[in-house]
C-alpha cells in the first residue's frame, strides 16, 4: 500500500477538480446532490490515488477492487472520478447528468457505465451488496486461488445509509462472518434532507459497528488527507474484521451561505453560490467542466499503477493456470455466466400418483444439481428446514470455513436479497430462501435485482393460505400479483414436483434477470399429465395440461400451483356433464405474455370466452387471461388459522366448487 503523505499542491487541485466537476454536472441538470460530494471528495481521492485497485482499460477484471457508493445520491462523485481515471465515460455524459438516454442518471445504474459495481440510490442496499461481494471474494479465494481473489471491497457510505434497517442487518451479517476485505467509508456530515441528523438519529454509529465486531476508526477531518490515508491503511492491513472508517465531514464543504445545512443536499446550489464556492476554494468561478493537467496526470498516474497491479494478476493468474487447468477452465466459465455441460443430468424424478410437497421437490432438485454447479451458494433466512435449502454434505460458509455453500443469513430477509445482489454481480448463481409472506422484507432488493437484470433465484415456501395453523400473519395474500408486478422478475408457481424440476431449469438458465419459485408447504399429487409436458411448458410459462374430452374445448380452466390438480379434478366432473374443458397449467404468466401470439392463442383459444382462473391469491393480473367473461376464483381478504384442509373448503378450493364457478360462466 502507498504510503501517507502531505497534502500538495497537487492533491487539493485534484481534489477541487472532483468536487467542481460535480457541482457543474449538477448546476446543468438543474437536479442533483451537490453538497455529498463537496465534503466526500478528498476522501475519494485518497481513495482511488492511493488504495483502490483499478483497471479502467479492463473494468471487469475479477481481481480488480469493488468500489460501492453506497450512497448513491452523491453519483456525481462517481462519474467524476469514472471520468478522470480514464474509464470510457466522456465529458459530454457528464454534461448530460440526469437527462434522458444518458450513462449519468441520477443514481448510479450497473450497466450503464463501465465501473459502476451496482446500482445504487436506495439507502442501505449499496452497503448490503457489498457485503455480498465481500462474501463472494472469501468464498472465491477458498475455490481458486487466494493470491488471485485478494481483493478489497471498498464504499462510501452516508449517515442514511447508517439509519436504514438494510445496512444494519448485513453489517451484523459480515461482523460475524469476518468479512475482512469489507471496508466502509462513513461520511458523517450529520445532514439529512429534513435537517441536522439530531433531528432522529443521535446514536454511536462507531459504537454499534463496534459491537458488530468490526474494526472502527475515527477521523475527525474529512480534509486532512494524511489522518485519511492512514485510516485506510489500517484498514487494509485488518484482515480478520470488517472495517469502519467514520469520517467527519461538511456537507456542500467551501459553500458560503449552504455548507453545513441541508439546502446543499438535494438541490443545485444555483449559479450565484456555485460561483461564490469556487472563489471560496481558489477555483475560477467562471469556469464549467475545468480540468487542469495537474488534476488529469494525478490521475493517469494512479491509472498507472491500476495497469501494473492488473499486468502482475495476469502474471499469475497465466502461472496459476497452468497450473489447475480444470479450475483454470471454471473460472472463465463462470465468467462467461454459462452453465456447466451436463449439469442438469441428474435432476430427480417422481412417481405420478405420489405425493411430495413442492418445496420438498425443490430440495430434491437443489441437491441434485449442486456437485455440478459450484457456483450455486444458498441458504434462508433462518428457515432452511422449512424452505428446504441446505446443499446436504457441504459445509457452512462461516469464517472459518470460506469454501462453505450453505449460507445461514439468520433472521435477516432484508440482508440476504441485498447480499444475493451483490453475488450475482460477482459471479455467482445465489439462491435463498423464506416464505413467501416475507417477500415484502425483501422487495427492494428484487427490485434492484431486476433493474439490474442479475440472476437470483428466491425460493418461497408456504406460498398460499394452506401454510394453515400459522394464520393470515404468515398467509400470503397480495404477494403473488405484486411480485409479478416487477418488470424482469420471472415468478414461478410449480403444480407438482414435475414442474417443480422445469421451474429450476427455467431460473438456472436465465442468466438476465432474477427468478421466484413459489412453493407449497403441503402435499400435493404428482400429477402423470405433467411428467411429459411440464419441460416445455414450463419454460413457455403456461401450457394444455388435459385436453378437453370428447372435442374442442368449449371451456378453459386455468391455475398455478396447488390449485392446479382441482382443476383437473373439476374437469372430470364436468365431463361426467358433458362440458368440455380444458385444464391450462400457468406456473409462470410473465413467461406465457412473451410466448409468440400464436402459441398463446394455441393455449387460449380466443373463440373460448368462457374462462376460470383459480389461485389462491388475490386475482390481481388475471383479467388479461380470463378476459370480460370470464371469472376468477381467489382470496380477496386475509386468510385463517386452521388445518389446510378445513381452509380449502372455507374458501372455495374444492374441486366441486370450481366446477360450480365455471358452471355458471355464460
Amino acid at each position: 500500500m502507498t504510503q501517507t503523505a502531505a497534502p500538495t499542491t497537487t492533491d487539493l487541485t485534484t481534489i477541487n477538480t472532483i468536487r467542481f466537476l460535480a457541482v457543474d454536472m449538477v448546476e446543468r441538470g438543474k437536479s442533483g446532490h451537490p453538497g455529498a460530494p463537496l465534503g466526500m471528495a478528498p476522501m475519494a481521492w485518497v481513495l482511488w490515488s492511493r488504495f483502490l485497485r483499478f483497471d479502467p482499460a479492463a473494468p471487469d477484471w475479477p481481481g480488480r477492487d469493488r468500489f460501492v457508493l453506497s450512497a448513491g445520491h452523491a453519483s456525481a462523485l462517481l462519474y467524476a472520478l469514472l471520468h478522470l481515471a480514464g474509464y470510457d465515460l466522456p465529458l459530454d455524459e457528464l454534461r448530460r447528468f440526469r437527462q434522458l438516454g444518458s450513462k449519468t442518471p441520477g443514481h448510479p445504474e450497473h450497466g450503464l457505465a463501465p465501473g459502476v459495481e451496482t446500482t445504487t440510490g436506495p439507502l442501505g442496499q449499496g452497503m448490503g451488496n457489498a457485503v455480498g461481494m465481500a462474501i463472494a471474494q472469501r468464498a472465491l479465494a477458498a475455490r481458486f486461488d487466494a493470491g488471485l481473489f485478494d481483493y478489497r471491497t471498498w464504499v462510501i457510505a452516508s449517515d442514511g445509509d447508517m439509519m436504514e434497517g438494510v445496512a444494519s442487518e448485513a453489517s451484523s451479517l459480515a461482523g460475524h462472518l469476518r468479512l475482512g476485505s469489507l471496508n466502509v467509508l462513513y461520511d458523517a456530515n450529520h445532514i439529512s434532507i429534513d435537517g441536522s441528523t439530531d433531528l432522529a438519529f443521535t446514536e454511536d454509529v462507531a459504537a454499534r459497528f463496534a459491537a458488530y465486531g468490526w474494526h472502527v476508526q475515527t477521523v475527525e477531518d474529512g480534509n486532512d488527507l494524511d489522518a485519511l490515508a492512514a485510516a485506510m491503511e489500517a484498514a487494509a492491513a485488518e484482515r480478520e474484521r470488517p472495517s469502519l472508517v467514520r469520517v467527519h465531514t461538511v456537507i456542500g464543504f467551501g459553500s458560503p451561505k449552504k455548507a453545513g445545512t441541508a439546502k446543499a443536499h438535494g438541490e443545485p446550489l444555483g449559479a450565484d453560490e456555485a460561483k461564490a464556492t469556487k472563489r471560496a476554494l481558489g477555483w475560477p468561478d467562471d469556469s464549467e467542466f475545468l480540468i487542469p493537467d495537474e488534476a488529469r496526470e494525478a490521475f493517469a498516474a494512479a491509472r498507472r499503477r491500476g495497469e501494473e497491479e492488473h499486468a502482475e494478476w495476469k502474471r499469475r493468474h497465466a502461472d496459476w493456470s497452468a497450473a489447475e487447468p480444470v479450475l483454470a477452465a471454471e473460472l472463465e466459465r463462470r465468467e462467461r455466466r454459462e452453465m456447466p455441460g451436463g449439469w442438469d443430468a441428474k435432476m430427480p424424478s417422481f412417481e405420478p400418483g405420489s405425493s411430495i410437497a413442492t418445496r420438498a421437490a425443490s430440495g430434491k432438485v437443489i441437491n441434485a444439481i449442486a456437485p455440478s454447479v459450484p457456483e450455486l451458494l444458498g441458504g434462508s433466512a433462518d428457515l432452511a428446514e422449512s424452505n428446504q435449502t441446505h446443499i446436504e454434505g457441504a459445509a457452512d460458509f462461516q469464517a472459518a470455513s470460506p469454501a462453505g455453500r450453505n449460507l445461514r443469513y439468520g433472521v435477516r430477509e432484508h440482508a440476504m436479497g441485498s447480499a444475493m445482489n451483490g453475488l450475482a454481480l460477482s459471479g455467482f448463481r445465489p439462491f435463498g430462501g423464506t416464505f413467501l409472506i416475507f417477500s415484502d422484507y425483501m422487495r427492494p432488493s428484487i427490485r434492484l435485482a431486476a433493474l439490474m437484470q442479475q440472476p437470483v433465484i428466491y425460493v418461497f415456501t408456504h406460498d398460499s393460505i394452506f401454510l394453515g395453523e400459522d394464520g393470515p400473519t404468515h398467509e400470503p395474500i397480495e404477494q403473488l400479483p405484486a411480485l409479478r408486478a416487477i418488470p424482469n422478475l420471472v415468478v414461478l408457481r410449480p403444480a407438482d414436483a414435475h414442474e417443480t424440476v422445469a421451474a429450476w431449469r427455467v431460473a438456472l438458465g436465465r442468466t438476465q434477470g432474477p427468478s421466484a419459485i413459489a412453493l407449497t408447504r403441503q402435499k400435493l399429487p404428482v400429477l402423470a399429465e405433467a411428467a411429459s409436458a411440464a419441460a416445455d411448458g414450463v419454460a413457455r410459462g403456461a401450457y394444455v395440461l388435459a385436453e378437453a374430452e370428447g372435442g374442442s374445448p368449449e371451456l378453459l380452466l386455468l391455475g398455478t400451483g396447488s390449485e392446479v390438480h382441482l382443476l383437473l379434478g373439476a374437469q372430470k366432473l364436468l365431463a361426467g356433464e358433458g362440458v368440455r374443458a380444458r385444464v391450462v397449467s400457468c406456473p409462470s404468466l410473465e413467461l406465457f405474455a412473451a410466448q409468440p401470439a400464436a402459441y398463446r392463442d394455441g393455449v387460449l383459444p380466443p373463440a373460448v370466452t368462457r374462462r376460470l382462473a383459480v389461485e389462491a391469491a388475490r386475482p390481481f393480473g388475471w383479467e388479461r387471461w380470463v378476459g370480460p367473461a370470464g371469472d376468477v376464483l381467489g382470496v380477496d381478504r386475509f386468510g385463517e388459522s386452521g388445518r389446510y384442509e378445513d381452509l380449502a373448503i372455507h374458501f372455495g378450493f374444492t374441486a366441486e366448487n370450481v366446477a360450480a364457478r365455471a358452471r355458471a360462466l355464460k
